[in-house]
């Protein structure tokens, strides 16, 4: 992976074969030259806020696109989103939950939070991979964001 200063794509995923597996999409499709993997809340937060180990970086250096489980060790997703939302440096950044939760609470939370797109993960492999390949192509390739 990248210097952490050169990221279009962070994605914050603990479970090791999804996070495999996402990469691997994106990869396929030359999305992943610039993508960072974060395994849990509070290393996304750090990530994003340049705190502790990503001191270096600069808030304003942030992805184009936030790739965001809410089943996160340490800080849940939900949390992470508040806290990205909240403050008028991060707000502006994409963020797409990918997430096997189909609770309808989650879904009206992260909405209610900010959330760009919510998709739920798609358990057939093949599916999963489309569905990451298409969102990494739309979010790094077609959206265009306003300028920071």
């Amino acid at each position: 992976m990248n210097m952490p200063n050169e990221v279009e794509i962070l994605l914050v995923e603990d479970n090791p074969n999804d996070a495999e597996l996402a990469l691997r999409a994106l990869q396929k499709n030359n999305l992943a030259n610039h993508l960072y993997h974060v395994g849990d809340g509070e290393e996304a937060l750090d990530f994003i806020f340049a705190r502790g180990a990503f001191s270096e970086r600069k808030v304003e250096n942030g992805p184009k696109v936030i790739i965001l489980d809410l089943k996160l060790p340490k800080v849940d997703g939900l949390e992470v989103l508040r806290a990205l939302k909240s403050d008028s440096r991060t707000r502006i950044i994409p963020v797409v939950v990918l997430t096997s939760s189909k609770e309808e609470s989650d879904i009206v939370e992260s909405y209610e939070l900010g959330v760009n797109s919510y998709i739920v993960k798609p358990v057939d492999f093949d599916k999963f991979v489309v569905a990451v390949r298409d969102l990494g192509m739309y979010w790094v390739l077609l959206n265009q964001p306003p300028k920071r």
